[in-house]
């Protein structure tokens, strides 16, 4: 018998290095892709700087246009800043003739109501006036310093029927006393109503060194020329020289 044949052998795949290739490949172009960005670099900086120094000796040849552009520069900023003198000396005349009547005073919303005192503390001088009452305002609705220094710190209360309306009572007062000196620093502290107080309010803020300006005081104080603190008794004395001399 003859030996069986063994079937030839199957030669064992060659390992491949196909599997490095595309790790090199990626390389590569990586590699690649840093030195396009480096040469487009180059080129953006190489550019740039050509046009800055065609630009620097446009102007060395073009030196009357730089002049021309600083000359209407100065021109407008002459312009902008003598508009803006005008408009605050216009703004201090407007003020200095403020005037309210009580009828209108009446009529305004509450928060209408602080502004206007606001305007009227600025009609008497006091620049930095602000109407602050809102949410989370501790008493305060108007703050303002006046010429002599004195800190003023202001709570409204406006009643839609003025002196007919529910009196202001102490309540409020108690209020604006415990926060207008600790949390405000105010040296002067008042309630202005264009109502009327309960019986009990004028020796609780005399006490207190609390000044009430009831419907009367505020009628004049709004429809004349006189400031608040000439309206009111034992105002702190000035901090200071007054603005006003």
């Amino acid at each position: 018998m003859s030996a069986r044949r063994r079937p030839p052998a199957r030669p064992y795949p060659a390992r491949s290095s196909a599997r490095r290739y595309p790790v090199r490949r990626r390389r590569r172009s990586r590699r690649q892709n840093q030195d396009i960005q480096l040469i487009m670099m180059v080129v953006v900086a190489a550019a740039a700087l050509g046009l800055a120094l065609a630009l620097v000796r446009w102007l060395a040849a073009h030196w009357w246009l730089l002049l021309a552009v600083a000359l209407l520069v100065a021109a407008a900023g002459g312009l902008w800043l003598y508009q803006r003198v005008q408009r605050g000396r216009w703004e201090q005349v407007r003020a200095q003739g403020l005037r309210y009547a009580m009828s209108q005073l009446d009529a305004l919303h509450h928060r209408e109501f602080e502004h206007a005192v606001r305007d009227l503390m600025k009609r008497d001088g006091c620049r930095d006036a602000r109407q602050v009452g809102g949410a989370g305002d501790n008493g305060a609705d108007v703050t303002a310093t006046d010429p002599f220094g004195r800190r003023w710190v202001i709570q409204c209360k406006h009643r839609r029927d003025g002196d007919r309306g529910s009196a202001v009572g102490t309540p409020d007062l108690h209020v604006l006393n415990g926060t207008a000196r600790q949390l405000h620093g105010a040296d002067v502290v008042v309630l202005v109503t264009n109502g009327r107080f309960s019986s009990k309010c004028p020796p609780l803020a005399k006490s207190q060194r609390l000044h009430l300006v009831d419907r009367r005081v505020l009628g004049e104080w709004a429809a004349g020329g006189r400031p608040l603190w000439d309206l009111l008794r034992a105002v702190p004395p000035p901090r200071g020289p007054s603005r006003l001399s």
